[in-house]
């Protein structure tokens, strides 16, 4: 037996804990063991809590005791060191703090049992300390604080523990949000959209649990800070597949429409307001069931292009993307096309438009959208007056140009940069389904010549995009009996299939010379 260690000689702890932490391997079931054979874990804990000014001591434990519970054996001490947790939740130490949220993320891991993990959360008062290390614990307190809330709310018996259906519980989210400070109600509003990505049932029961009425509150605020900080979390939760069903409310998207409308509203606000309601009318199914609220926002979104006051370049490229975003469903996209006038025109118009670069390049990845480039192949083409609407739109813009036809000015986006010129392959991977571009497209040797030619393009996205635009005129072109027997095509039919034969990435016909290794003369 060795020695019994006293932590009032933390020398050798500190010595032994150091190079156990520093071990460049991962660390075993075994080593853990012997590791708190020699140093029990009650003698670190009272370190931690009484020797916490001794140099390194502190940075040094934390990562030992991250280091254990990570193993198997150290996650098995867990459970019977709950009021460490807890003391540890508590602590002045924010490491300390850290370490203590880690550790009930690691007991729920580890724990056979939702029920057992639960019952250990629920007794020893757990929930309520993390949520308190949420909202006054450092950036990274709340990070992991944030991270073992989810860990709970994840498991079937820990969802009611987050959520409690008495709204006047000191831990229900939406009357701790009502009582905090302005920062500890943003962190709440974090986590519940960190909770929102757990799984479809846990989305569901924020949603019931009437939550989302938060974001809507804070957006009425005349706060522009605190505006800006909500809505930065719900173009999070907009990304969220999960989120995204629940986030498409009239209401909400009514409050984010008169965001956009309103002329005295900061430009970032607007801009953020446009693109978080472009991502929620990607969802068709929600045009279908609200187009009152969707056809308010597009009109609110058409003003701001429409507007000769504007000239905000962000919040013109927002705009155009969030005409993207809407246009990238058949429902969108034929509501773009058939408003009147349609707000489609701004896309179309600004996308043969060199005026400025980056508005031109929102406004082709948007016409790519509208065009069908995201959608799947029996999804392209629209109804037949949306469909009128784009073909006019777009010979009328080529008319008002310098080139005068679609092709001309097809070609003078394949003309400009790389960037524009993967634009305008989307561009086209969409529109060649249409016979009258089709037409167009082979009228142009030259687009023929740029998208066959595997050396256009140096870059791996580059290559995709402008194989991918090939492709598509391949099939169209295939699938059109009147081209493909024109003997006068031939060659572009011949060309086009090669070109799809020989693949993306820089294929060649014939073999490079190699070089050949010579044996040197002797003398």
């Amino acid at each position: 037996m060795e020695e019994e260690f006293s932590v009032d000689d933390p020398a050798q702890l500190l010595e032994a804990a150091s190079e156990f932490a520093n071990y460049p391997g991962v660390q075993t079931d075994a080593s853990a063991k012997e590791f708190l054979d020699r140093f029990p874990l009650p003698v670190i804990l009272n370190a931690l809590q009484t020797k916490a000014d001794v140099p390194g001591l502190e940075n040094t434990l934390v990562a030992v005791l991250e280091c254990i519970f990570k193993t198997r054996y150290g996650a098995s001490l867990i459970p019977q060191y709950m009021p460490f947790i807890q003391v540890g939740l508590t602590a002045d130490s924010q490491k300390v703090k850290s370490l203590a949220c880690k550790t009930v993320t690691r007991l729920l891991e580890s724990v056979n049992g939702d029920a057992v993990s639960a019952h250990l959360i629920i007794d020893n008062n757990i929930y309520p300390l993390l949520l308190d290390c949420l909202i006054n614990g450092n950036e990274q307190v709340t990070t992991v604080a944030t991270e073992a809330i989810k860990n709970i709310a994840g498991s079937p018996a820990g969802i009611d523990i987050v959520f409690p259906a008495n709204t006047n519980e000191a831990t229900h989210l939406g009357k701790l949000a009502s009582e905090c400070s302005p920062l500890g109600r943003v962190r709440i509003l974090a986590l519940i959209v960190k909770l929102f990505s757990v799984s479809p049932h846990v989305a569901s029961v924020v949603s019931k649990s009437n939550l989302l009425r938060l974001f809507e509150a804070e957006i009425n605020s005349n706060d522009t800070l605190a505006t800006l900080n909500v809505m930065e979390l719900l173009y999070e939760l907009s990304e969220i597949k999960h989120g995204r069903v629940f986030l498409s409310t009239s209401t909400l998207l009514q409050l984010l429409s008169s965001i956009i409308s309103n002329q005295s509203m900061d430009s970032i606000l607007k801009s953020r307001a446009m693109m978080i309601s472009g991502r929620l009318l990607s969802n068709e199914n929600y045009i279908l069931s609200d187009e009152s609220s969707a056809k308010t926002v597009v009109f609110a979104i058409d003003r701001i292009l429409s507007s000769s006051e504007t000239h905000d370049t962000d919040e013109c490229e927002s705009a155009l993307e969030a005409l993207g975003q809407i246009g990238s469903s058949m429902q969108g996209a034929q509501l773009l096309l058939s408003s009147s006038p349609p707000a489609a025109r701004h896309v179309i118009y600004s996308s043969f438009d060199r005026q400025g670069h980056g508005r031109q390049l929102a406004a082709l990845h948007a016409l790519a959208n509208i065009a069908g480039e995201t959608r799947s192949e029996n999804s392209i083409i629209l109804t037949s007056d949306a469909e009128e609407s784009l073909r006019r739109l777009i010979y009328e813009t080529a008319s008002k140009s310098s080139k005068l036809t679609p092709s001309g000015i097809f070609l003078s986006v394949f003309q400009q940069d790389p960037e524009t010129r993967l634009a305008g392959y989307r561009v086209l991977t969409g529109l060649a389904a249409r016979p009258w571009c089709l037409m167009e497209i082979c009228s142009k040797q030259e687009i023929i010549n740029i998208v066959t030619d595997a050396t256009t393009e140096t870059t791996k996205i580059g290559m995709e995009a402008r194989y991918n635009c090939c492709k598509a005129i391949h099939t169209a072109f295939n699938m059109s009996s009147k081209l493909s027997s024109d003997p006068a095509l031939g060659g572009i039919a011949a060309k086009l299939h090669e070109a799809v034969r020989l693949g993306p990435y820089l294929a060649r016909k014939h073999h490079e010379a190699q070089p050949t290794v010579v044996t040197a003369d002797r003398f």
